[in-house]
């Protein structure tokens, strides 16, 4: 996009649909779109955040880029290759994922060292038992867990300790890139920066590149270089970091940040919260033109007519607004 350079990119996504078909009455079906034409890119060695309310698109959105769920249309290019066309085996091993619920992503059956091994044994990444006993109390020493935990069962660890075996078990493979669909907002605020913290040793230590789901705008600004708004399946905002919390130009953008909290009671006092409008509209029935016009204080008559498209209005900040 814009000035990026061509050989940094990882990662492209080129008008990316995914739709779910869901029945309506006896006969007739309609499509969810949970993802509707999003085209971005993460370069190599950056955190790309992307946040926006619950059922935006967001984490569909990270599970179609590893095809976890199948897109409808589109281009997911990794590392100059259209995965639609590929064997995902062996990306799998450059491509992991952090889920959410450290609780429901654990088997409790499995000890961690179960856990960590079984994606090794998936792609054969060990000699012999000592080679893989090795592997697996170095990849609990980088996550910040005692090996001596090694014959321990998932249930009997805290959620903050879950969530290290389950990036123990995304690093076991070796992966260069890493969707994190929100690994802390199951977590208490405490733990939360103790594994935000860890993620970005583990980034500078072993060079990844992730795609940071979240809502948190906090916390997504803290980790992320580039930030990504998401609403009702569309990427309606793309800027650096600094530049889209300084500078937001999209109305929704500027909605999401008016209710972050602030620390300072005097510059809270100041700042003015802004409501939208109107209902979140169904995704079994969006409007027309722009997704956001039915809440938006700026929408004009155009706007129910035409969708905008995500434009760059200055330099590297992109916004899918007529009235930006």
């Amino acid at each position: 996009m814009g000035a990026e350079i061509k050989e940094e990119i990882l990662l492209e996504v080129k008008n990316l649909k995914t739709y779910y078909p869901v029945r309506q009455g006896l006969f007739k079906k309609v499509d969810v779109k949970a993802v509707d034409n999003v085209s971005f890119s993460i370069r190599k060695g950056e955190t790309l955040g992307l946040v926006g309310e619950s059922g935006c698109g967001k984490t569909t959105l990270g599970r179609t880029i590893l095809r976890i769920i199948e897109p409808t249309a589109g281009e997911i290019i990794y590392e100059g290759k259209n995965l639609l066309q590929e064997n995902m085996h062996e990306y799998h091993k450059k491509m992991q994922i952090v889920f959410q619920d450290p609780y429901a992503s654990l088997d409790p059956r499995m000890t961690v060292a179960d856990i960590i091994r079984e994606p090794m044994d998936i792609h054969k990444l060990y000699t012999d038992k000592k080679d893989c006993h090795a592997k697996i109390t170095g990849l609990m020493e980088q996550v910040g867990l005692n090996p001596a935990l090694y014959n321990r069962y998932a249930h009997e660890f805290s959620g903050g300790q879950r969530q290290r075996i389950a990036i123990a078990r995304a690093l076991a493979v070796n992966p260069n890139f890493i969707v994190c669909d929100e690994p802390v907002s199951a977590l208490d605020v405490s733990i939360q920066a103790q594994i935000i913290n860890m993620l970005e040793d583990l980034q500078k230590e072993k060079k990844l590149t992730y795609l940071f789901i979240a809502h948190d705008l906090a916390i997504v600004r803290h980790i992320s270089t580039r930030i990504g708004v998401m609403y009702l399946g569309h990427l309606v905002e793309l800027a650096d970091s600094d530049e889209l919390y300084h500078r937001p130009l999209h109305p929704y953008t500027q909605m999401l940040l008016s209710a972050v909290p602030i620390a300072d009671p005097d510059e809270s006092e100041k700042r003015q919260r802004i409501i939208p409008g109107g209902e979140i509209p169904s995704p079994l029935n969006p409007p027309s033109g722009c997704p956001f016009r039915t809440r938006c204080p700026k929408a004009r008559e155009h706007c129910s007519r035409v969708m905008p498209g995500l434009l760059e209005k200055t330099p590297g900040h992109f916004a899918a607004c007529h009235e930006v």
